[in-house]
């Protein structure tokens, strides 16, 4: 207390000082207008900035929580696409169906492991079984395709990426409807290419190459890359395409796993086939 005390004598002088300034402030700015009103000014900028600074702050810490429930609507929004119907026309006296049913559903996943330098690429998401993930089940990005869902465990899936020497997607041209196969040759990420598109169809440089419909695990139309280079050597039967894919495969981390909710029945009707004998 005494030092208090003799801290309090010893710089009196100062104390007094910043007092009387205090009250000088005071006195200037609450009985001049001018004053008054830039002092407000001042400090209700400042006081902008600070409320500006701990928002930002608050809602940079909420993007994890943001991109999930936008991850969540996107996949929403697709499942409700026309592409995801399936279109059933038949309607008499005695059988009302709808004339759109369900066909496929998507569920969204983060991609945790990825790679795009081997000639056998591989991806794992953050979704499993217990999602709802199943195998043989189609994978895109928001700008096109990525592979097709390999194994799957409770919680992860591990996904054939389309830069897999193994993959093989069906295709098509959108401009024509001719198609083929859509493969990867080991070479540029960014790049594939079309086989068995037959030598009489026309063929562009540009053109824009889709799923086809002949396929249980993607839907028909999804955008898959365009035409970057075709060639016809003389006695070939069939166009050399490469393919400028939309999906860039360094940089994917939101995906979206494609579920068609008829494929069992289509695949269960096929099998009961008759299979050539020889």
């Amino acid at each position: 207390m005494r030092n208090l005390i003799f801290f309090i004598y010893r710089y009196h002088v100062f104390f007094i000082f910043f007092v009387l300034e205090i009250v000088a402030f005071i006195i200037l700015f609450r009985f001049n207008n001018y004053q008054k009103a830039s002092f407000l000014n001042y400090t209700n900028g400042v006081a902008g900035n600070f409320y500006n600074g701990v928002s930002n702050t608050h809602e940079y810490f909420n993007l994890r929580r943001v991109n999930d429930s936008l991850q969540l609507e996107n996949a929403r929004l697709r499942s409700q696409q026309i592409t995801s119907y399936y279109q059933n026309n038949v309607s008499t006296s005695s059988i009302n169906d709808t004339v759109y049913k369900q066909q496929y559903d998507y569920i969204s996943a983060q991609v945790v492991n990825n790679s795009v330098t081997k000639r056998n690429n591989y991806i794992t998401l953050n979704r499993g079984r217990l999602h709802g993930i199943e195998r043989e089940m189609g994978v895109i990005s928001e700008n096109g395709i990525v592979g097709i869902v390999m194994n799957v465990s409770d919680h992860y899936a591990t996904v054939l990426s389309l830069l897999n020497s193994n993959c093989k997607i069906s295709a098509k041209l959108q401009k024509t409807g001719a198609f083929g196969s859509l493969v990867w040759d080991g070479g540029d990420p960014g790049y594939a290419r079309l086989l068995d598109v037959n030598k009489h169809v026309p063929i562009k440089v540009g053109d824009l190459v889709i799923t086809s419909n002949f396929s249980t695990i993607f839907p028909e139309g999804l955008p898959i890359g365009k035409i970057s280079y075709n060639s016809l050597d003389a006695g070939d039967n069939f166009h050399t395409i490469n393919i400028d894919l939309f999906t860039d495969f360094s940089t994917i981390s939101t995906v979206y796993v494609i579920r068609n909710l008829f494929k069992q029945e289509q695949q269960a009707l096929e099998q009961t086939l008759p299979t050539d004998k020889k």
